[in-house]
């Protein structure tokens, strides 16, 4: 999977030659529905084609920015493997592609900035979480959203307890195997050498803890998403020791996580998340309410924009799924609304989020009908 981090979200944020083509889509896990997948994109970039020659490029100029993009179409494998939605950026001089576990209606912007809000409630409080299944036989890590887990590769983890110890030092290593397990159990381990005591058992895997977690490091970087360890009892504090991922959730999963499917981790773990994320955009919410009307926040458009350019924004709430089109001049501080989008717009909701998200301010990227007032943009200033 194409996992999208918060270095790789700055780096589509910045600037980037124009024009700057997003295209959002769904897609589909199973044969014989991932047969959609190539002709919805051939026709978006078609439609992505026309919008370029109306903004005054030329044909050849055209087909020649898309040309890269336009090779998916042929890529079996590539629509084989896809999750709930698909995400491609392209530019004159860069082609990305995310595989998101994220359901994303179509769309296509060709402005001269990439389109992000719809990737936002992967990286808003609302929207994402780590599942760590960990037993000695098998490590597994879900990147998951409220909708559904997606396996991340594991590059510099250890996989196993006897993988992780396979190249200490032969006079301090305690030789290891398992056997098969008693109905519903996890394999029992055998520890030889040293009297086969348990706290050298212990100090084992500790050992193997602690590359599991030097190795999600690298994985979870920057993030800030809470991480629910699924695994047998003994092994939680065990593995609490070898932690230092500041986000790792004080309950988890209890029970072997081996041959779990993925879907019931994530069932299981969403119980222990959806409190957590329904908690903090409630008092999101109600601190809105309470200072709504006052100059601590407003539903404005033209108040919301310059607020958000200049890092005024706290709190921001706004709609996926909706557009509003036109442009600001943060030099001048003016502001243009247009019912249609015209040459030089963008999407002004997506301006807000992504100038309060670059500035620190939280942002609850949401579907319309879950807006605190019904408005498509809702914000509580820090002063």
């Amino acid at each position: 999977m194409d996992l999208l981090q918060k270095d790789q979200l700055k780096t589509l944020i910045g600037k980037h030659p124009g024009p700057c083509i997003s295209v959002y889509m769904p897609t589909h896990r199973v044969f014989p529905e991932t047969k959609q997948g190539p002709i919805r994109f051939k026709n978006l970039l078609r439609e992505a084609e026309e919008q370029l020659k109306a903004a005054g490029f030329r044909s050849p100029e055209s087909k020649k920015i898309l040309k890269p993009a336009r090779a998916l179409i042929k890529d079996g494998p590539f629509w084989q493997h896809q999750e709930d939605g698909l995400a491609t950026f392209i530019s004159p001089d860069l082609l990305y592609h995310y595989r998101l576990p994220l359901k994303l209606d179509e769309l296509l912007v060709v402005t001269d900035r990439f389109h992000i809000k719809p990737l936002l409630p992967l990286f808003s409080h609302e929207g994402k979480f780590y599942i760590l299944a960990l037993s000695q036989n098998e490590v597994r890590l879900f990147h998951c959203t409220r909708y559904s887990p997606t396996e991340v590769e594991l590059k510099g983890v250890p996989r196993s307890l006897s993988d992780a110890l396979k190249w200490d030092d032969p006079e301090r290593q305690l030789q290891f195997h398992t056997r098969a397990p008693a109905a519903g159990g996890e394999r029992a381990a055998i520890f030889h050498g040293h009297g086969g005591r348990m706290e050298d058992a212990k100090n084992n895997i500790l050992r193997y803890f602690q590359q599991v977690d030097g190795g999600l490091r690298n994985i979870l970087r920057e993030e800030t998403a809470p991480l629910v360890l699924a695994g047998v009892d003994y092994l939680f504090s065990i593995y609490r020791e070898a932690n230092n991922y500041s986000h790792l959730m004080e309950a988890g999963i209890a029970g072997n996580p081996e041959g779990m499917k993925a879907e019931d981790l994530h069932e299981q773990a969403l119980t222990i998340i959806e409190p957590i994320f329904l908690k903090a955009q409630e008092e999101a919410i109600a601190q809105y309410r309470q200072f709504a009307g006052s100059e601590r926040a407003s539903n404005r458009l033209k108040e919301i924009i310059p607020a958000a350019c200049e890092g005024r924004i706290d709190v921001l709430f706004v709609a996926v799924g909706v557009q509003r089109w036109g442009f600001y001049d943060s030099e001048k501080r003016t502001f243009h609304l247009h019912e249609e989008p015209e040459a030089g717009d963008e999407d002004l909701l997506d301006l807000a989020a992504v100038q309060t998200y670059l500035n620190g301010g939280t942002v609850y990227a949401v579907k319309p009908e879950e807006m605190p007032d019904q408005a498509l943009i809702c914000a509580l200033f820090r002063y």
